[in-house]
């Protein structure tokens, strides 16, 4: 019946001129064809298509079946025979159908489905949109560019697979649509690159392609995780899919060295593209992405002009790098660390000139590797944030040193961090004393502008002895390491002269403010040992946090592990106390002699 119906419909038609047909013709079409797919006429649907005779009315009405017949596609098991007949007539269709409106049908169907559909209708349909995109011979720029759009926009709904299983299982289909999308945009790539005469419409072309290649760098590949640079990583999906991004670039123009090295520029060689508002957003991350995947991964590494300095490499790659360490997704800021590590290992130690902490990202990068030391919740890239910090002071000169420690003392608000930089002055300083050129950084005068930010309590005697307990110990260490190593008579580094300030400023009200915590702490395991005989829960303050709800047994452990380190900071006080009696008093009696 519905065979009948359908070809009724086309024998009216087929008397009348193309401007004739009415929106009633191509509706009833629509239903009648679809009726013959549900009731499984397929093959007879495909012959009354392939006839000559109804040419005119598919190529005007046909599109309208590319939906259902790709749903059948979508929806019917992979073993049924009639999926070769779908498979022939969507072929047919897209062969004979109005190009225009069978692209617009084509994306209508990509968007619209989610989750794991995504991938499969992208795989179905990038050659049959492939052909229809080179079929049509006006707005072709415009149409490639709504297609990779349209692409990109659903691909990027798709959650990034992290580990190397994942990569394999490739379950919502990602890593197949990157190799399918590369290979889809590939023609239209050579088609720029063939064209010298540089046409308006190759104009247009290259760009939308360039707009893709930045998004492709954002998404997928700024968040995909990269094996390391190996032969056997040359199969791994995103990177030849990462390969492939950067070959169009350099296709159509854009080699990676032009591209980094004119970020953060005033004037940038695509400036005259009209990017959206969030698409202008998207050139930091993407530009910081082809940074990674060139100098931490290798590809196309080749194309790098060998006369460049590791120091000027490193100097355009920090704007890169501080993007990348200002994300918050672990997988984005372990390639931010990985591409300081590449850029730093270059250097010589004690080279990188002091003048480069003038740029901005010089000195935000490392404020940036403070917050992952300080806040990432995986203990291995805390251990690497501290890794490439420490690797970052040793490059630096004595002057660059010295400015990036006054730097994270100043804003680093963390005693763990601040006891690191405290004990990189004491290498400093030991560095110093043991040379005699190139020392007035860590001696004399600059060392006791320095020494000022370390040797004093924040709060005065008031300050949270727990909770600063790194730093403190550090400064004592540093100050003992100071008594020890200079003598008064000699005071390179100039504390002899400043001791005075430093007992009122520090060693004093320490004194204070130990006996202070030392007592309430006492108080505090009294209150809790009554607390245990009456077995009830109770709450604890420690550190400046109250933590409720603790069992008394447990509170003690805690209270008493306070007092230990208050203990352990005294009996270090102490120490350095009857340092400075004996160096003063020794000095004293060799005066009087």
């Amino acid at each position: 019946m519905a065979v009948e119906e359908l070809q009724s419909i086309i024998k009216r038609c087929q008397i009348l001129e193309e401007q004739d047909f009415r929106e009633e013709d191509f509706g009833l079409f629509q239903l009648a064809g679809q009726r013959c797919l549900d009731e499984g006429h397929i093959d007879q649907l495909v012959e009354i298509i392939q006839n000559e005779k109804n040419k005119v009315i598919v190529k005007n009405m046909g599109w309208n079946l590319v939906g259902p017949v790709v749903r059948c596609l979508l929806w019917n098991d992979k073993e049924d025979d009639k999926r070769k007949y779908y498979f022939l007539m969507l072929d047919v269709l897209v062969k004979l159908c109005n190009p225009k409106e069978l692209l617009l049908g084509l994306l209508e169907l990509i968007e619209e489905p989610s989750g794991k559909q995504i991938s499969q209708i992208i795989l179905l349909l990038l050659q049959p949109l492939q052909t229809v995109i080179q079929k049509l011979r006006k707005n072709k720029a415009y149409s490639v560019g709504l297609a990779l759009s349209t692409l990109w926009s659903q691909l990027s709904l798709l959650p990034v697979p992290y580990s190397e299983e994942q990569v394999r299982a490739d379950d919502h289909g990602l890593c197949r649509c990157c190799k399918a999308l590369a290979e889809f945009t590939q023609p239209f790539v050579e088609e720029v690159a063939a064209d010298k005469e540089n046409s308006v419409e190759n104009e247009k072309l290259k760009d939308e392609l360039l707009k893709f290649c930045f998004k492709s760098l954002k998404c997928p590949l700024l968040t995909a995780q990269f094996p390391e640079p190996s032969e056997e990583a040359g199969n791994d999906p995103f990177r030849c899919f990462a390969s492939e991004i950067i070959g169009f670039l350099s296709a159509i123009g854009y080699p990676f060295p032009k591209m980094i090295f004119n970020h953060g520029r005033k004037k940038k060689t695509w400036d005259y593209l009209e990017f959206e508002e969030e698409e202008h957003k998207q050139l930091s991350d993407s530009l910081a992405s082809l940074a990674y995947l060139v100098f931490v991964q290798g590809i196309s590494i080749d194309q790098l002009p060998m006369v460049l300095s590791p120091s000027y490499l490193l100097q355009f790659n920090m704007g890169h790098i501080q993007v990348l360490l200002q994300r918050t997704e672990e997988s984005v800021f372990s390639k931010g660390l990985d591409l300081l590590e590449n850029g730093l290992l270059r250097l010589e130690d004690n080279r990188l000139l002091h003048q480069y902490l003038e740029i901005k990202s010089f000195l935000i990068v490392p404020q940036g590797l403070v917050k992952i030391m300080t806040l990432c919740p995986t203990e291995t890239l805390r251990k690497k944030g501290l890794a490439v910090l420490q690797l970052y002071i040793n490059k630096l000169e004595s002057q660059g040193k010295y400015t990036l420690f006054r730097c994270l003392l100043n804003t680093s608000n963390h005693s763990g961090v601040e006891a690191f930089i405290i004990q990189n002055i004491k290498n400093q300083i030991d560095v110093s004393l043991k040379r005699a050129h190139d020392n007035r950084w860590f001696t004399g005068p600059q060392l006791i502008s320095l020494l000022d930010l370390v040797l004093f309590l924040p709060e005065g005697a008031e300050t949270d002895l727990l909770q600063n307990s790194d730093r403190i110990m550090a400064s004592l260490n540093l100050l003992r390491y100071l008594v020890i190593k200079d003598n008064e008579n000699d005071n390179q580094t100039g504390l002899w002269t400043e001791l005075e300030k430093i007992e009122k400023n520090f060693l004093k009200p320490l004194h204070i403010g130990l006996n202070m915590s030392k007592a309430h702490y006492e108080a505090e395991i009294k209150n809790s040992q009554e607390v245990q005989k009456s077995k009830d829960l109770c709450s604890v303050t420690v550190g400046g946090e109250e933590i409720p709800n603790m069992p008394p047994e447990m509170q003690l452990k805690v209270l008493h592990s306070a007092l230990f380190t208050f203990d352990l900071i005294e009996s270090v006080l102490a120490r350095v106390e009857e340092l400075i009696e004996m160096k003063t008093k020794s000095t004293s009696e060799e005066s009087k002699r």
